[in-house]
């Protein structure tokens, strides 16, 4: 870690970036300028181990990483799947488990069952897009929302959702349920395509060690 270059990691804000700290710790990385929350420092430096940090939001990280702005992110799968940029996705870390799922009324799970065209919202145009049409070959409308997408269906701007399911209850409390699941989502790693060939032993070296955990 005597290499004068700093790799620099882009970490999606909140909850991720908090367990992607914690599994940093285990294997001797640390940033104690991360822990001070009263900080108004957008970039925090680890000088000893030539590492440096900083927080993004999650739709952001590909696009640091794809850039070379940040060597390696994390990021929810979903993200990746919907920026769809050139990275490598390295690592799955194994926290922030869920699913990307069509979910809606019970009486639209008639309207999946045949190729007519329906109206889907969804924060994830692009996720919503790929599912439809090239797994169910269904023709779909598709409306992008930034919102409460749970409101589209009881408002009835559209037949169902796809969006993101944790626990299921606020589905459950707004008369809505999981109709079908896309995908299994979780947090991963991503690493950027010219830093893989540049630092390739350091980026390696800290996958191995980061395998070791998930």
């Amino acid at each position: 870690m005597s290499d004068e270059r700093y790799l620099t990691f882009a970490l999606g804000k909140g909850r991720l970036a908090n367990k992607t700290l914690e599994l940093l710790e285990q294997i001797g990385i640390t940033c104690e300028e991360m822990k001070d929350k009263d900080s108004r420092k957008l970039i925090f430096v680890n000088e000893e181990l030539k590492l440096r940090f900083f927080l993004a939001k999650g739709p952001d990280v590909p696009t640091y990483v794809e850039y070379g702005a940040a060597d390696i992110g994390v990021v929810g799968s979903d993200t990746i799947m919907e920026e769809n940029r050139r990275v490598y996705e390295v690592l799955d870390l194994g926290f922030g488990k869920c699913r990307m799922c069509v979910c809606g009324p019970e009486s639209a799970r008639e309207l999946l069952q045949h190729h007519e065209m329906i109206r889907v919202a969804s924060k994830y145009p692009n996720i919503a897009k790929d599912y439809f049409h090239n797994k169910k070959h269904q023709t779909v409308d598709i409306i992008k929302l930034n919102g409460s997408v749970e409101l589209g269906p009881i408002v009835g701007l559209s037949d169902v959702i796809v969006d993101i399911v944790e626990t299921g209850s606020t589905l459950r409390e707004n008369g809505l349920q999981v109709l079908e699941e896309i995908c299994p989502l979780s947090a991963r790693m991503i690493v950027n395509q010219v830093s893989m060939q540049m630092e390739t032993e350091r980026i390696r070296s800290l996958i191995g060690k980061l395998k070791e955990l998930c």
